[in-house]
């Protein structure tokens, strides 16, 4: 039987989830109205011990709205530019 190679997210990968700090706040901190601040939900993620993790996530998940890892979506996009 051939061994399945297909990537997948798995637990050990989203284990930096429990302990985040925006389990703590609402979803609209993270993803906020059009052209409102990202200035407290960064501020937020820059105190988070998964911040990186989370980051990780959503750049290889391409994940384009809201903060994630303490980016915005421009910042997120400007990101993936340089490295690519």
């Amino acid at each position: 039987m051939p061994i399945n190679t297909t990537v997948s997210t798995t637990d050990h990968e989203l284990s930096w989830q429990e302990t985040a700090l925006c389990a703590q706040a609402g979803p609209e901190f993270f993803f906020p109205a059009p052209g409102a601040s990202t200035r407290e939900a960064k501020k937020l993620c820059g105190a988070c011990e998964g911040r990186v993790a989370c980051l990780e996530y959503a750049l290889a998940n391409d994940e384009r709205f809201g903060v994630w890892g303490g980016l915005s979506e421009k910042e997120r996009l400007r990101l993936r530019r340089t490295q690519g």
